[in-house]
């Protein structure tokens, strides 16, 4: 288990009610992580982040994805071919806004973080297109 994976919130630190996640999250990432919402395209903080180490939900701290999967896919959002493991993350069918997505949630606090799409370079084909604003990213020491 990683260092980062240790610090992360167990099920009892994380807010029961949504007035508790608000005072965590702050307006704009509880706008986003729990009422599904996106930043503008080319605005997040993470987006032109090269550096080496782990995204982690900003939510609840579970480990989402490495910095080996992340790339450039010109969306607008940080994009990653993969998370760090299958049960990371949570697909959910989404029909809103007159279209066919797949929502990608955190697995251990639900928080929304963007959606997965069958255009990735990776050798599954998938590009996690995420909002900065639902991650954290810890560095890796050299």
């Amino acid at each position: 288990m990683s260092e980062q994976h240790d610090k992360a919130a167990t099920a009892a630190d994380m807010p029961t009610s949504e007035a508790e996640w608000r005072e965590k999250l702050g307006p704009e990432r509880y706008r986003i992580l729990r009422q599904h919402g996106t930043e503008a395209p080319w605005t997040g903080e993470l987006l032109g982040n090269k550096d080496k180490g782990e995204y982690v939900c900003a939510g609840c701290g579970a480990p989402l994805f490495e910095s080996d999967t992340k790339y450039e896919s010109g969306s607008g959002w940080p994009s990653f071919t993969a998370p760090v493991a299958d049960q990371a993350v949570a697909n959910i069918e989404d029909d809103s806004h007159g279209m066919h997505r797949v929502e990608v949630r955190c697995a251990r606090c639900q928080g929304h973080l963007g959606h997965v799409f069958p255009d990735g370079p990776g050798p599954e084909g998938l590009r996690y297109c995420i909002n900065s604003a639902s991650l954290d990213f810890h560095a890796k020491e050299d």
